[in-house]
């Protein structure tokens, strides 16, 4: 199926599938698991290695910095984050943007909790988190910036979701998004057969996007600019939470006995494991130019505006590794 055929099958259904499973299988795990293996910021997502000596803790910093300055975010403006993870996003902002005001969007509790007890440690005074399913939220005020770090991955209805941020953008307001993609060719993960572990225990009703798949959405929000970050950065990031993980094995099983049953907790962990191993070689092939992350800037479309440009761009890798 090409991408435009796979954009109007999509365009035509919900707006996420299976969202409870994906909040089990990533969402509701202990912040002690995710302690024992992400960086000093508990960011769950793509990390930036500008050179072979940066550490993890040096990456998570490099790549909420770029993600502020693409995003084009100043002090004093109200942000919208969707899917906000454990809170690096929105505390990175909320402490050297002090007098913005962040809306962090979780469909999580445990992650709610951990942000907000951040938030009160820290005394940052200009965040709020709101537990709420994606399908289910509407803001209830507008917006300067709406950013999304790796939570379109789980939706399905990019029509409809383009249409909501639209309506939640303050006048000159603009959206970025951060998404791991394919360099041509968006795909589902399934959950049935044997070769679909990955869509089974971790991506159950997500999709891996082509890189244009979301030109092919330019009703509501077109795209203003467009970059790729070499998959090689995930490669790095992923072989960093491994490395974690092992160093800190004790304290992983302890909190995931506490999810799991002591039981089962060696096999979630080693379930874990291959998750950063399988991504990890995922994005290390063909030297990250097959998947990688790509950033888009969007700014909502007058009626009548030409479309946003279609078309692979250029495949830029960001500094070193």
């Amino acid at each position: 199926m090409d991408v435009a055929a796979f954009a109007r099958e999509i365009g035509s259904g919900p707006l996420a599938l299976e969202s409870q499973a994906a909040n089990e299988q990533h969402y509701e795990v202990p912040a002690q698991f995710f302690e024992s293996c992400l960086g000093r910021r508990m960011k769950y997502s793509a990390c930036l290695f500008p050179h072979a000596s940066t550490s993890l803790v040096e990456a998570e910093e490099e790549m909420l910095r770029l993600t502020c300055e693409r995003a084009e975010i100043s002090d004093g403006m109200r942000v919208l984050e969707l899917g906000c993870g454990w809170g690096s996003l929105t505390l990175w902002i909320a402490e050297h943007f002090p007098n913005c005001t962040i809306t962090a969007l979780t469909n999580s509790n445990s992650q709610r909790e951990f942000i907000e007890q951040t938030a009160r440690q820290r005394k940052f005074v200009n965040v709020r988190v709101i537990t709420a399913n994606m399908t289910e939220f509407s803001a209830d005020e507008k917006f300067d910036r709406i950013v999304s770090v790796e939570m379109f991955e789980h939706m399905r209805n990019y029509k409809l979701l383009f249409s909501r941020l639209a309506g939640w953008l303050a006048p000159q307001g603009k959206a970025f998004v951060h998404v791991f993609c394919h360099r041509s060719t968006p795909y589902l993960f399934e959950t049935e057969g044997a070769d679909n572990w990955m869509g089974r225990n971790f991506f159950t009703g997500g999709m891996m996007p082509s890189v244009d798949l979301f030109s092919h959405f330019d009703d509501c929000l077109g795209i203003e600019k467009q970059w790729t970050v070499n998959g090689l950065h995930y490669w790095r990031t992923c072989e960093e939470w491994l490395r974690n993980l092992d160093s800190n094995r004790s304290r992983a099983l302890e909190s995931l006995s506490k999810n799991v049953g002591i039981g089962n907790a060696e096999k979630a962990l080693q379930r874990w494991r291959m998750f950063f191993m399988a991504c990890a070689e995922l994005f290390r092939y063909r030297d990250g130019m097959e998947w990688f992350v790509a950033h888009y800037l969007f700014t909502p479309q007058e009626s009548g505006s030409p479309q946003a440009h279609r078309g692979e761009p250029a495949l830029v890798q960001e500094g070193g590794v």
